[in-house]
């Protein structure tokens, strides 16, 4: 008997996917381009002379292009970050008219010849170009044929690679880091210097060894604008062109010599500075919320202490927005207000319009006695937690704690004494040194709090902050929140679609649609008439919308529904029905409810101990039950049985809109 025959494994490194076959017409061509690119170098390293490599090397000639070229390059380099690093923010962060003019004139020296580059720096910087007769005249500076001239050159020809690399770096960076470290009081220099530079070093590094590399090649733009002038313009890419025409062997020496260092620079780059996101905090390094974090342990603190700094003064909030939103804003000092709507409602819109952060909406804000409607963000004691924290990923929970006091002028040993104080109260202090990608999420989160009351805001913004933790960790950090909530003198909002949180932590209720403020009272009166269907949702009861006739609704997606409560003709009115109130059956039922209909089961969820059905209907909207187990093991219910469900007229609630 033939034994099976078995497929040997693919040999390490040839893995392919499952029917993925390079078609010939292509692999062709590939291989020849690769040939093609390759060729080039192979014949330099085969026309080395190795053994005269070391006299060609340290020849006087060519070891003063060598210095002559190191100096140009650098000079280069420092003068393409001292432009480039600001022209590349201008591109990735302001909009402006004629951008992508600005841009392709950054890109016009890659695809520009060199030696038409040299001319227009000759016309453009030359003794009788439009700026050099100025420049010499006024400051006595001549740029062609002198080193200067050759360092411009290379500027020229090199900058772009800082800015596009820079750019592409700083545009895949969130800006809700930089606005966050605006909110708690550092001003635009100090943001950029602290936070926009270490976080975009990676890509800030490749940009600069790409822009040194290039300026250490050039070649047409330096001998068109500043000549071939031995130890003042003549680098070693032009000492390589004068010695292929007297020794050949030489020039390919010094060839090999610039081809090591390109490729050094390339070899630096694979992999350590470019291809990867600029975002560290991402990076899967975090501890999960439920996975027991290395010593020091988190929990040694978890439960805080309730009791908060004392507020030096009383913050009453004062806020007429406009644009997208329209709606105003009056709250005493220790007031928190739950911001709660559906998507695009402007939830957000409203935090970042108080904030002075956008376009969209402008709001005229006053802050105890102080209008700071015109004062910039970092200006406006404004303190602003973005859902996810946004902590510095290149400093530790401490530092990032002591930021905001920093930015303030507080002395560094006074600021970090006092950061550590407010990572103690919540619970987090044994974590001081940790950077965030060490960090689970919940304990992300004190430090983001943290950080954020330590800068003695007038007025605390925090836009979801409790969404991404498990439950458990929610509620410790719900009961952390709660405590220095109650000791905050100014006013809170908190953005949340969670109705724990709304209804725990806040003292009253804004909820918005579409801009505007449908309802804003104490979380129990929004809690018994809600006035908007998806907040009635968000509660977990059934909502209908429709216009109020003698006995009830007519409901606005067709039907009818009977009420007890009377509300005169016409008016528009959301009907609220809670689970619990709705029956199901599987015979048309009998007796006194007056609200009947059909309908089909499509949905089974859990909710705690007990069960939410959720019946569809041709004659009704949908309907969400919420009955036991046992009750739906009796009843048989599963997705797509066929039952009817009842309400009374007494269970139902009419508010008017």
């Amino acid at each position: 008997m033939r034994s099976p025959r078995t497929l040997a494994p693919p040999p390490a490194g040839r893995l392919r996917a499952p029917g993925a076959r390079t078609p010939l017409a292509l692999a062709v061509p590939a291989l020849v381009a690769i040939a093609f690119l390759l060729m080039p170098l192979v014949g330099v390293l085969a026309r080395t002379p190795w053994n005269d490599l070391g006299t060609h090397l340290t020849s006087p000639d060519v070891l003063e292009a060598l210095r002559l070229s190191l100096v140009v390059s650098f000079c280069a380099l420092g003068l393409s970050l001292l432009l480039g690093v600001p022209l590349a923010w201008l591109l990735a962060r302001v909009s402006f008219p004629g951008k992508a003019l600005v841009r392709s004139l950054v890109l016009l020296p890659m695809v520009l010849p060199p030696t038409v580059g040299g001319v227009a720096l000759l016309l453009g910087f030359g003794r009788r170009g439009l700026l050099g007769g100025w420049l010499e005249n006024t400051f006595g500076v001549v740029l062609p044929f002198h080193t200067s001239g050759a360092v411009v050159a290379a500027t020229f020809v090199a900058m772009p690679f800082l800015v596009i690399s820079l750019e592409g770096t700083l545009a895949g960076l969130r800006t809700s880091y930089e606005e966050t470290a605006a909110s708690i009081g550092a001003s635009p220099v100090r943001v950029f210097c602290t936070v926009t530079l270490p976080m975009v070093a990676p890509g800030l590094a490749a940009g600069a060894a790409l822009t040194w590399a290039r300026a250490l090649g050039e070649f047409g733009a330096t001998i068109t604008f500043a000549g071939n002038l031995p130890g003042t313009t003549q680098t070693l890419p032009l000492q390589v062109y004068l010695l292929l025409q007297g020794s050949p062997e030489a020039a390919t020496s010094v060839s090999l010599l610039l081809l090591v260092i390109a490729m050094a620079v390339l070899v630096a780059l694979r992999g350590r500075w470019t291809g990867g996101t600029t975002d560290r905090a991402a990076r899967p390094v975090r501890a999960t919320d439920d996975t027991a974090p290395a010593s020091p342990p988190a929990t040694v603190t978890e439960e805080p202490l309730t009791t908060s700094v004392a507020p030096e003064e009383r913050w009453p909030l004062h806020a007429r927005v406009t644009g997208f939103n329209e709606l105003t804003l009056d709250a005493g000092p220790g007031t928190t207000i739950a911001v709660v709507g559906p998507n695009g409602a402007g939830k957000t819109t409203l935090l970042r319009a108080l904030l002075g952060l956008t376009p969209r909406a402008r709001a005229t804000l006053r802050l105890g006695g102080t209008d700071v409607t015109t004062l910039p963000p970092h200006r406006r004691g404004v303190a602003w937690v973005p859902q996810d924290g946004a902590l510095f990923p290149h400093l530790s929970a401490l530092s990032n704690t002591a930021y905001g006091l920093r930015a303030h002028g507080t002395p560094r040993a006074e600021a970090r004494r006092a950061a550590q104080l407010w990572l103690d109260r919540l619970g987090v202090g044994p974590l001081a040194h940790r950077k965030p990608a060490q960090l689970s999420g919940g304990q992300a989160q004190r430090v983001a709090l943290a950080r954020a009351l330590a800068a003695r805001p007038r007025l605390l913004l925090l836009d979801e902050p409790l969404a991404a933790l498990d439950q458990t960790t929610r509620a410790h950090v719900r009961h952390t929140l709660r405590g220095h909530l109650a000791g905050f003198g100014g006013v809170c909002l908190i953005v949340t679609h969670d109705p724990v949180e709304a209804v725990s932590l806040a003292d009253r209720v804004l909820v918005l649609d579409d801009g505007h403020a449908l309802q804003d009272a104490p979380p129990a009166e929004v809690t018994r008439h809600p006035r908007s269907p998806w907040v009635a949702r968000m509660l977990g009861r059934n909502a209908w919308l429709g216009t109020a006739t003698g006995d009830g609704l007519a409901l606005t997606g067709g039907g009818h529904l009977v009420a007890a409560d009377r509300l005169p003709d016409g008016a528009r009115a959301l009907a609220i029905i809670a689970p619990e109130a709705v029956s199901l059956h599987l015979d048309r039922p009998t007796g006194s409810p007056r609200n009947v209909w059909p309908g089909t089961v499509r949905e089974i969820t859990s909710a705690g101990s007990r069960l939410r059905i959720l019946v569809t209907s041709d004659e009704a909207p949908d309907l969400v039950a919420e009955i036991t187990p046992s009750a739906a093991l009796e009843l048989g219910l599963a997705d797509g049985v066929s039952v009817w469900t009842s309400v009374k007229a007494t269970e139902v609630s009419l508010v008017t809109l």
